[in-house]
């Protein structure tokens, strides 16, 4: 249909009015995406080279020194030699350490020459690990170094929920630039936290992303495109994908950006920032994964069963994570200075590594040994390691150690899916299946799509990483299945891998302290009836100004429509003659009981895109759970009591600021 009108002139570049395909591309939101995704690259490199640094330091030239002060007469001779003397293929004082088993401390670590026969994880007694006593020293001095440096440091900046809400108005933005972030992850990691790489360089991509948008005064909008720009840019270099680092920008829990140029910001930031790794950190994966192999097609049923038992393996590492992070354990640890609890924690650390070493760092190393190993670990080790991993990744987040979650879900599912494929194979049913490390590969990725709540991010990531097609399908059933799972078990909230952001739960609890009647709108909510024809109640909605109309039959409320469910009615049925208000409605009518807080307020409206939520008075405690549709019968129209909206919650935390 021609628009009416006079046509503009020929050669005119000027929009027609209502017509945003004239409006200029956003050049700009794409040169600042391209610096958000140089600086965060930069940092990347930099954290690299630093938390190799410290690891050779302390594993090496401390180990070496503490030797020197104990009588080599006290100490197992082959023990002394290995930590004095590397073997010369080993190249650090890490790689000699990992020929014992302490392996697992690596971070994009250099491809070592391939090998004729894969390399299975060294078996040592429990001699030969207390000989190794002084491996306890590198944690428990790297914890110290931690508690000082957040003691002095005070706050390294907000976490990847916190930013959000301030690129979103909910809270004052204060990013910080990530120098003491990294420097406080590289001597968790280097020392031996069983953490990961990734967390510190996605939180500082997105610190990055949010301090230049404030630095050059962008819009809201704009502001939450370089965050989720920085969040691709720090996932791309950490891992060396580009790929999933897009897709983990959109699909994170935390994440609430619409639109393509969102979109093409993130992309730019993906390729710069792996732009800048791969000059100067090389472009070899962060570990090498073999072929993946297919025996049959019959095997999808028990990659389901793998993602079953990954969504449990998921459950306990969040659930242990979350519980670390509680507020009745910190309060505990409170009591004691920080240098202190972190100085404990890797204590601890340090002495599960005696017996289990792999435990140690991020575990690239023992993810490579697992993934080239034929069966060749025993089932009761793998079933241990499991145990003891989760112990010390646990210990290590809870006690302040400073890293991510990515690399211990790795880990985990790696040992999983080997344990589950020795099981299906030669180890225990004796099933014509795939080798372990097939399973490994699977299960990596499901553990990961479970404990971070992004399939499609975990699915990317080992496809990325494998370059075959094959393994798509397995990756698929496992990732989605266990993902589903750990959602259904733990609900739709997820306060992320590491546990609660402790800036965002203050603000949280802020918002759970005020009832939702105090972002009750003044103005009462427009109600009619159902049978009410939609062009009709289009003209009284535009007269009355409103926003939202509640639709009621009987005298119950039965939906609510806004602005734009009508248009859509209107014009899907040539002019809206004879539509009914009824026809216009959504299908669920998301509402809350007077009880409810801002907090379950803020829970209805932004996920959904809302500006506003019916409040109801039924005289009794409400439901359990945050409603997300109406009863059968609806609900009672006397008990409406107004529509609690963005705006008056907007009013309500002003108003306590102001007293």
């Amino acid at each position: 249909m021609q628009r009416s009108g006079p046509k503009p002139e020929a050669g005119s570049s000027a929009p027609l009015e209502g017509d945003t395909r004239g409006l200029p591309f956003q050049w700009s939101l794409l040169a600042w995406a391209a610096l958000v995704g140089l600086l965060t690259g930069l940092a990347v490199v930099g954290f690299h080279y630093l938390l190799g640094f410290i690891n050779n330091f302390l594993f090496g030239t401390l180990v070496e020194w503490v030797l020197d002060l104990v009588s080599p007469h006290q100490l197992d001779p082959a023990t002394v030699e290995v930590f004095s003397a590397p073997a010369p293929d080993s190249g650090t004082p890490l790689k000699a350490l990992l020929q014992i088993g302490l392996g697992g401390i690596g971070f994009l670590p250099p491809p070592p020459a391939p090998l004729p026969e894969p390399t299975p994880l060294p078996a040592i007694g429990p001699a030969g690990w207390l000989a190794s006593w002084p491996v306890v020293i590198a944690p428990l001095l790297g914890g110290v170094a931690v508690g000082l440096l957040r003691q002095l440091g005070r706050d390294l900046g907000p976490s990847l929920p916190s930013l959000m809400a301030m690129a979103d108005g909910a809270a004052p933005a204060l990013p910080r630039l990530p120098g003491l972030r990294l420097v406080a992850a590289s001597l968790s990691l280097g020392s031996g936290a069983s953490l990961g790489p990734e967390g510190p360089s996605v939180e500082s991509g997105g610190n990055l992303g949010l301090w230049v948008g404030l630095r050059g005064r962008l819009p809201p909008e704009s502001q939450k495109a370089l965050v989720a720009a920085g969040v691709a840019a720090g996932l791309a270099a950490g891992f060396k994908a580009p790929i999933a680092g897009v897709f983990f920008a959109f699909e994170g829990a935390y994440s609430a950006i619409p639109g393509r140029p969102s979109l093409r910001a993130v992309l730019v930031a993906a390729v710069a920032s792996s732009l800048v790794t791969q000059l100067c950190l090389g472009d070899e994966p962060i570990f090498r994964l073999p072929a993946y192999e297919v025996r049959s097609p019959l095997e999808l049923p028990l990659y389901l069963g793998l993602g079953l038992v990954a969504s449990l393996m998921s459950w306990a590492l969040v659930s242990l994570l979350a519980a670390g992070r509680s507020e009745p354990v910190q309060h505990w640890f409170a009591r004691l200075p920080l240098w202190l609890i972190n100085g404990l924690g890797g204590l601890a650390v340090g002495v599960l590594a005696l017996g289990f070493p792999q435990v140690l760092g991020v575990g690239y190393d023992t993810i490579e040994a697992l993934l080239g190993s034929e069966g060749g670990v025993a089932l009761t080790t793998l079933a241990s390691l499991l145990v003891v991993k989760l112990l010390a990744t646990g210990l290590s987040n809870a006690t302040g150690f400073v890293g991510g979650g990515f690399a211990p879900a790795l880990f985990l599912g790696a040992v999983l899916g080997n344990l589950y494929g020795q099981l299906l194979g030669d180890g225990g049913l004796g099933l014509p299946v795939a080798e372990p490390p097939a399973y490994a590969m699977v299960g990596m990725a499901a553990v990961l799509a479970g404990s971070a709540r992004a399939p499609l991010t975990a699915l990317l990531l080992l496809f990325e990483l494998t370059h075959d097609i094959r393994i798509v399908l397995p990756l698929m059933a496992a990732t989605g299945l266990s993902a589903v799972l750990v959602e259904r078990w733990q609900g739709l909230a997820d306060p992320g891998l590491l546990g609660p952001d402790p800036a965002e739960e203050e603000r949280r609890q802020e918002l759970a302290s005020l009832n939702v009647l105090e972002a009750l709108e003044a103005e009462a909510p427009l109600v009619m009836k159902a049978t009410t024809p939609a062009r009709e109640a289009l003209g009284q909605w535009i007269e009355a100004h409103g926003h939202c109309l509640v639709v009621e039959r009987d005298s119950w409320v039965i939906g609510v429509v806004t602005l734009i469910d009508l248009q859509r009615a209107i014009s899907a049925v040539h002019g809206g003659e004879g539509l009914p208000l009824a026809e216009c409605r959504r299908s669920d009518l998301l509402w809350l009981p007077d009880l409810a807080n801002l907090a379950q307020l803020e829970d209805q409206l932004v996920p959904n895109g809302l500006r506003q939520v019916p409040i109801f008075d039924l005289g009794g405690p409400g439901p359990a759970q945050l409603p997300s549709g109406l009863p059968n019968s609806g609900l009672p129209a006397k008990a409406l009591l107004g529509l609690a909206s963005r705006d008056g919650m907007a009013r309500a935390l002003a108003r306590q600021l102001r007293s």
